[in-house]
């Protein structure tokens, strides 16, 4: 389930010192996800700046990823737009501030009252498949001016670079979403007899890959499908959305993607493949969520009990219902003691939650400094898909996000449920 092995801590360190978090936890208590604004803003200007050669790029982050205000509210000062999936998500980036064409509304089964207010909102539509161009038009009662499809190409993807190869959703084919090739043909054909003017291509092949030849080569397949879809179709494509799925590196060992590397090799397929089919004036959009916020959050809990069976356990005061991934995926999240950084990792331990589950363990068979009653333990990499796939499973509650500001002082950005919180939706 989890590798074991000792990784040198110099190699990730938390973004918060110990006597700043052992201050933090005077105010707020543990457990709690922690935010680095410094990080997600200077995140965001490299994001900017590696494709500042398109004009009209966008980063459209992915709600879903981290819904939460003050985050929201902070990538849209650094010029992004939200990407968003869900009613709730809809009604989340316009109270946020988000208007318009600011709003890219990508999702799948929609219920009509979704389309409602995403046309209502002024948000550019992605439609997930062909029948959902007839749904569209008898919910709204139009087509809007601007309409983007998704592409699900089908077959089996890999990809190398430097000898690191990678799969590509495994099976395209195998997944729910997306138009065909013919498909989208016809939907374009469809679209512009009912009115729509602007057009754009978007896919999503892949989560979390760990190289720089990902996007530009899932560029190079939307350049040359727009070329095509252009030619065979008259219609204006206007925007291509390279959506998401440029990774980070969770493990210790692996390398970070480099994003300006990435946003120069999306350059070279547009001016290869855009720009002599006249078609250079198409803004590159994407819809990064682990990436744009990833390694910029920690859940920080603290060491409560020892267990001494067949395995050496530490109980930490936070669950798998504060971050989900490791129970589900088995996923691996670093962690680190503070205070004891450069410490050897000499001891094996199980990290585990309070939940009935034997799957509520964030590490293990992990090596790790000796770890004591009442220590600070910082889980890397929760920013995204960390506290917003939380949950109430035994009754627990979901825990405060604290955002730790670029001058040193912190915000309380989301209060911790409460036992009224929990019973507010039940009947008796």
């Amino acid at each position: 389930m989890f590798e074991s092995g000792c990784f040198p801590m110099s190699e990730k360190r938390p973004f918060v010192t110990k006597a700043q978090l052992e201050a933090i936890v005077q105010q707020y208590p543990t457990p709690f996800h922690l935010y680095d604004e410094k990080g997600i803003r200077e995140n965001a200007r490299r994001l900017r700046e590696a494709f500042a050669w398109n004009p009209g790029f966008k980063e459209f982050f992915a709600v879903k990823a981290t819904p939460t205000p003050a985050i929201l509210k902070l990538l849209r000062e650094e010029g992004c737009g939200a990407d968003c999936s869900s009613l709730t998500e809809l009604m989340l980036a316009d109270r946020c501030g988000f208007r318009g064409g600011e709003i890219m509304f990508s999702s799948n089964d929609t219920p009509a009252e979704e389309f409602r207010l995403a046309a209502r909102l002024g948000a550019t539509i992605n439609l997930d498949d062909f029948t959902h161009i007839d749904f569209l038009k008898d919910t709204i009662g139009f087509i809007p001016e601007t309409i983007s499809c998704r592409y699900n190409p089908g077959g089996t993807f890999s990809i190398g670079a430097g000898g690191e190869g990678f799969q590509v959703m495994d099976n395209p084919g195998e997944a729910k979403y997306g138009f065909t090739r013919a498909q989208l043909t016809e939907g374009f054909q469809k679209l512009k007899a009912m009115g729509a003017k602007r057009f754009g291509l978007h896919a999503f092949l892949a989560s979390n890959t760990l190289s720089n030849a990902y996007y530009p080569t899932l560029a190079g397949i939307l350049f040359r499908t727009a070329v095509e879809l252009q030619a065979e179709t008259g219609c204006h494509i206007a925007f291509i959305n390279l959506s998401g799925g440029v990774g980070i590196p969770y493990r210790p060992e692996q390398s970070a993607n480099d994003i300006l590397a990435i946003g120069e090799g999306v350059r070279k397929r547009y001016e290869e493949i855009l720009v002599p089919a006249g078609m250079g004036d198409v803004a590159i959009c994407a819809e990064l969520g682990r990436f744009m916020l990833g390694p910029y959050g920690c859940l920080v809990t603290r060491a409560t009990h020892f267990k001494h069976t067949y395995k050496e356990y530490v109980g930490v005061d936070a669950c798998a219902a504060n971050l989900m991934r490791p129970a589900m995926y088995g996923a691996y999240h670093h962690i680190t003691v503070m205070g004891k950084e450069d410490a050897p990792c000499d001891h094996r331990y199980d990290v585990t939650g309070a939940l009935c589950e034997n799957n509520d363990k964030f590490a293990v068979d992990r090596m790790l400094p000796q770890i004591d009653l009442g220590d600070l333990l910082v889980i890397h990499d929760t920013g995204a898909h960390g506290y917003s796939m939380g949950y109430n499973y035994n009754g627990r509650l979901r825990s405060a996000e604290v955002l730790l500001r670029s001058d040193g002082s912190t915000q309380l950005i989301r209060r911790a449920e409460t036992p009224d919180d929990y019973f507010a939706t039940m009947i008796f």
